[in-house]
C-alpha cells in the first residue's frame, strides 16, 4: 500500500484544488488545447487528448467549452498558442521540486517561477536537477464504495500497480503506458474514475524537520498553484496529515 507521505500529499492536492475550482477550467482547456495541437483533434486516435476531455468532463466543464479548447487547437479557432513546460528545482528544506506548466510565453513563466523559488528560500535548478529522484507513473483517482482489499484485486486484474485510499474515494497507480487500459478496465468494473493523469512519483521522500521550514514549502506550494501557467507540482517532501 501507499505510504503516509502520498496519502498527506493527495489530500493536500485534492483540498488546493477543491478550494479554487475556478482555475481548473482554465488549466483543462490549456491542456486540451496543447494535446489537439500535438496530435490532433480526434480523440479516439489521441489518447492525451481523450485524457484531457475525460478530466475536463470531471470537473464539469461545459461540452461547448470543450469543444472551442479542440478547435484553438487544431488551429480552427484563433487564440494563444500554448506549450509545455517542465521546470526542475529546489525548495526550502532542500526539497526536490517539478513543476509542470502550459504556457504561451516561456520566457514570463521562468522568470516567474525563479522569482518564486527565490523568495521562499528555493532555487530553480537546470533540467534532469531533480529529475533524477522521480518516476512518472499513471494516476487514476476514483469514487469507492468497497473495501481496499477487494478494490486492489480489481486494480491488479486491469493491470494496475498499487492502490490507497483518500477521504472520498481512492487513487490507483500504474505504469504509464497503462493508463489508459486501467481507467477502461475500472469503468468496466463499475467504478467512477474522476481524474488520470500522469504524475511524477518521487523514488525517495524528505522530512522537514524544522516547523518554520515546512510552512515556507507549504506557502511556496500555494503560491506556485496561483500562477496561471502552472498544471500541476511534485515534490518529495514528506507532509504531515494536519497541515
Amino acid at each position: 500500500m501507499a505510504g503516509h507521505s502520498k496519502w498527506a500529499n493527495i489530500k493536500r492536492r485534492k483540498a488546493v484544488v477543491d478550494a479554487k475550482r475556478g482555475k481548473l477550467f482554465t488549466r483543462s482547456s490549456k491542456e486540451i488545447i496543447v494535446a489537439a495541437r500535438i496530435g490532433g483533434g480526434d480523440p479516439d486516435g489521441n489518447s492525451r487528448l481523450r485524457m484531457a476531455i475525460e478530466n475536463a468532463k470531471a470537473i464539469s466543464m461545459p461540452a461547448d467549452n470543450i469543444r472551442r479548447a479542440i478547435l484553438r487547437g487544431t488551429g480552427e479557432l484563433e487564440g494563444l498558442t500554448y506549450e509545455d513546460a517542465t521546470y526542475e528545482g529546489y525548495g526550502p528544506g532542500g526539497v526536490a521540486v517539478i513543476v509542470d506548466c502550459t504556457t504561451d510565453h516561456r520566457n514570463r513563466t521562468t522568470q516567474q517561477l525563479r522569482a518564486c523559488f527565490a523568495k521562499y528560500g528555493g532555487v530553480l535548478g537546470e533540467t534532469n536537477s531533480v529529475n533524477w529522484n522521480f518516476t512518472r507513473k499513471g494516476e487514476i483517482r476514483i469514487e469507492t464504495v468497497c473495501t481496499e482489499e477487494a478494490l486492489l484485486e480489481t486494480a491488479l486484474e486491469v493491470g494496475a500497480d498499487d492502490v490507497f485510499m483518500i477521504d472520498d474515494g481512492a487513487v490507483i497507480t500504474c505504469s504509464v503506458d497503462m493508463l489508459g487500459t486501467c481507467a477502461n478496465g475500472l469503468v468496466a468494473a463499475g467504478l467512477i474514475v474522476r481524474e488520470q493523469h500522469i504524475v511524477f512519483e518521487p523514488n525517495t521522500t524528505i522530512e522537514i524537520d524544522d516547523a518554520a521550514v515546512e510552512v515556507k514549502f507549504l506557502k511556496m506550494l500555494d503560491a506556485l498553484d496561483e500562477n496561471d501557467d502552472v498544471q500541476d507540482v511534485f515534490h518529495n517532501a514528506e507532509l504531515r496529515d494536519n497541515e
